[in-house]
């Protein structure tokens, strides 16, 4: 599940756009171009021709610290990071280490910051597509206690929309183009709007069908814990692997009575085996109620 490459997207304020960017090209050994776009991208190239940007997002309540304090900031204080195309094995080391190196410079996340996680779309296709629509939607309630979604982000990342999952298994569609009218059946803008109203949920594709073909996962608040943001990262991985290779996937949500067990056992499932993967299924099972051991309570 490890050869499929993906990107990120970090969301987070407390440092400048220009402050990110200084300390990703000493971290990755490239230099930076200040542009002058809509979102003041700070561009860097590192010495292997791959680009990291630094750019704003309207979404985000900007801060600094003050004495210790959070108080407003300008609009210079929206960062958001925007890896290039990235390879698990070759490139999560850099990726964690750049991480723990903007949180020491003082960045931080709130409850308006969050992830986004690029998967590539060119291996997908009709059955894959559907795959992932029924997996996510059956997953939707474990996954949002699980990552703990921030109240204030939901509108970014809604659950998947039960009436397209509906006609998205009534109408079992056969061509990308099917599924296309499906995903974008009820919205009256345009689909090449760019930020069209069905990218926000969880599973987005909109930008699979638009702009870079890639399929998205937007559901994780955004985390300066490089512990964490790996774990999300192999979870984005496993769930892409998962809708590619299964064969099919119901779209039923089951009864859970032991949330712990219920995940632990679907990520031993999906890949999360052995000492490699137990942080991942520390940070993934913490916030759930009952015993990771024990499917039933002892009467």
């Amino acid at each position: 599940m490890f050869t499929q490459k993906f990107g990120i997207e970090v969301e987070f304020t407390g440092i400048t756009r220009r402050q990110a960017a200084e300390i990703a090209a000493e971290h990755l050994g490239g230099t930076i171009d200040s542009g002058y776009d809509y979102y003041n991208t700070q561009t860097i190239t590192a010495p292997d021709g791959r680009q990291w940007k630094f750019m704003s997002d309207g979404s985000i309540t900007c801060q600094r610290k003050q004495n210790g304090r959070r108080v407003s900031a300008g609009g210079e204080y929206s960062v958001e990071l925007v890896s290039p195309i990235l390879q698990y094995y070759e490139d999560i080391e850099a990726l964690q280490e750049l991480i723990r190196k903007l949180r020491k410079a003082g960045a931080f996340t709130n409850n308006r910051c969050g992830i986004h996680i690029h998967l590539n779309g060119a291996p997908h296709t009709p059955k894959s597509i559907r795959n992932f629509v029924n997996i996510i939607a059956s997953k939707n309630d474990l996954f949002y206690k699980a990552l703990q979604i921030e109240p204030g982000r939901m509108g970014y990342c809604k659950k998947m929309d039960e009436y397209m999952v509906r006609r998205m298994n009534e109408a079992k569609p056969r061509t990308l183009k099917q599924i296309e009218d499906i995903w974008y059946a009820g919205y009256s803008d345009s689909r090449n709007t760019h930020y069209h109203n069905s990218r926000y949920h969880f599973l987005n594709l909109h930008s699979f069908f638009n702009r870079n073909h890639t399929v998205e996962l937007r559901g994780f608040n955004s985390e300066l814990h490089a512990g964490k943001v790996r774990s999300y990262i192999v979870l984005a991985l496993a769930l892409n692997h998962q809708a590619l290779t299964q064969r099919s996937a119901s779209n039923k949500k089951p009864q859970v009575e032991n949330e712990k067990f219920a995940m632990r056992t679907y990520l031993n499932r999906v890949g999360f085996i052995g000492d490699e993967f137990k942080n991942c299924r520390e940070h993934l099972c913490k916030h759930l109620s009952g015993s990771a051991a024990w499917r039933y309570r002892a009467s």
